[in-house]
């Protein structure tokens, strides 16, 4: 549970912060991110905090999403091979002797298709 937000919090809030697909009463996932980025206004995150407060669901879904951010926090920062842009630069702009230039073959627009008569 997300103990944090469920102490000392008003209980009774029934809402549902984000767009949704209708009034559950619950957090949109939009809201829980934006809650747990600290992204609400205060007023709305006083009460989506009191309804975490009372809503096991609401309170799981803000853990889940605390866990996500956390992991992809601490994630290392990929690595790129030291040789990419060497074999990027390697890579033949121009048609290389002895191969067919098939930029020729590229229209501009839509394949035409042929017309068949029944």
């Amino acid at each position: 549970m997300f103990e944090s937000a469920r102490r000392g919090r008003p209980s009774g809030s029934q809402f549902s912060l984000g767009t949704g697909t209708g009034d559950t009463g619950h957090l949109a996932t939009e809201a829980v991110a934006a809650y747990v980025d600290g992204e609400l206004r205060m007023s709305a995150h006083l009460r989506a905090s009191g309804h975490i407060a009372d809503c096991p669901l609401c309170a799981a879904e803000v853990d889940a999403q605390m866990h996500a951010r956390s992991m992809l926090q601490s994630s290392a920062v990929p690595r790129l091979p030291e040789n990419l842009l060497g074999d990027l630069r390697s890579i033949p702009d121009k048609a290389m002797p002895g191969f067919d230039d098939a930029r020729h073959l590229h229209q501009s627009g839509p394949p035409q298709r042929k017309r068949r008569f029944f």
